[in-house]
């Protein structure tokens, strides 16, 4: 089965959901900062929102057509969703939860349908306990079981995963993995995490401001950004605007000089002209410190700054070193220990040419 999704819809004074996709079997990624129209598309495809315009098919049943006056209700679409929130019924049991969208079925067919998704997710042995009385995770398994169960065509999750530890995360992630080889159905999976668009996605879909401004393998889209909006989304904590100062054609590079600044960065070559302005992205884990000058090395951009700032988020070191301009490093702990790094000592940059992405200002981010 493939979905197909051509919808129009208004979100709010001066901002359109404009979205044009195709979802094949497989976890596709709709990636985006808050507020860019993610969840609304998965709200116009459930049938919970009714677009302005468009149309949505799976295959060649149609869901939405705005022409011709289709729009089937939400109970005859036979679509799955899961919320940030397992949003289950605290009244009832994990197994009652489950079977609760199989009551046309016969009591037997039912329960047989209940437990084995529920062996699936491996919840078999919670199935009699209320919502209260289970793990954060657990919860969340029982809300992917009941989408599934009713075996839809598509299904839709946001932000399944935000509220669980890092752990949790990766384990339920792989249950996804294996549901998806089960039922080889259109996953349309929203997050802002791109640990999770690198692990399950087949393909990565990028939103922003209502409109598609990337797609392709989760590599393709994350990895070599053409936006800067898509730098900043895909984890590239250093942005800079410079100058192109020189082409070298046979080195294929060219040196930039980052704005208001003299540090000069040596990046891929690309159409840029001498003078013409441009925007380096570098992520905060692809530059190396060194509290001494760096010799013998095929790096080609090693620049002198102080350590200004140094703090620990999670099990990261965040280092702020002002080298002209200013760039993020991440760090180890135990790298800083063993550079016995401080704020105000002077230490090394080392950046890679090929760590600078070269990109561009989307078209409508300044209208």
């Amino acid at each position: 089965m493939t979905l197909a999704v051509s919808v129009t819809k208004r979100l709010g004074p001066g901002s359109t959901l404009d979205v044009e996709l195709v979802a094949p079997p497989g976890i596709t990624m709709l990636f985006g900062a808050s507020g860019s129209g993610k969840t609304t598309l998965l709200r116009c495809i459930a049938g919970l929102i009714r677009p302005d315009q468009g149309r949505l098919a799976i295959d060649d049943r149609i869901l939405f057509d705005a022409k011709n006056g289709i729009d089937v209700p939400v109970q005859d679409r036979h679509v799955g969703y899961v919320f940030q929130q397992a949003a289950l019924f605290p009244h009832m049991s994990l197994r009652d939860n489950i079977g609760y969208g199989l009551h046309r079925l016969a009591d037997d067919e039912r329960q047989a349908r209940v437990s084995t998704i529920a062996e699936s997710f491996r919840i078999s042995s919670i199935l009699d306990r209320p919502p209260a009385q289970v793990s954060g995770g657990e919860r969340q398994r029982a809300a992917l079981a009941r989408a599934l169960v009713t075996e839809p065509s598509v299904l839709l999750l946001d932000e399944p995963l935000s509220a669980l530890d890092q752990t949790i995360q990766s384990r339920i992630m792989d249950d996804l993995r294996r549901a998806n080889e089960a039922r080889r159905i259109p996953m349309l999976y929203v997050t802002h995490s791109h640990r999770e668009v690198y692990t399950l996605g087949h393909q990565a879909v990028v939103i922003d401001t209502g409109r598609v401004i990337a797609r392709g393998t989760p590599h393709e889209v994350l990895d070599r950004p053409e936006q800067s909006v898509l730098a900043n989304l895909a984890g590239f904590e250093n942005v800079f605007d410079a100058v192109a100062i020189e082409r070298r054609e046979r080195a294929g590079t060219m040196e930039c000089r980052v704005e208001g600044t003299s540090t000069e960065l040596e990046v891929p070559l690309n159409a840029a002209a001498v003078g013409d302005r441009i925007r380096i992205a570098i992520r905060a884990g692809d530059v190396l410190v060194g509290n001494e000058q760096p010799r013998g090395l095929s790096a080609r951009n090693v620049l002198r700054g102080q350590l200004i700032e140094l703090s620990a988020h999670g099990p990261t070191m965040v280092a702020v070193v002002d080298a002209g301009a200013r760039f993020v490093v991440h760090l180890t702990p135990t790298g800083v220990e063993s550079l016995h790094l401080k704020p105000g000592d002077h230490v090394w940059l080392i950046v890679k040419t090929y760590s600078c992405r070269i990109v561009v200002e989307t078209p409508w981010q300044h209208s």
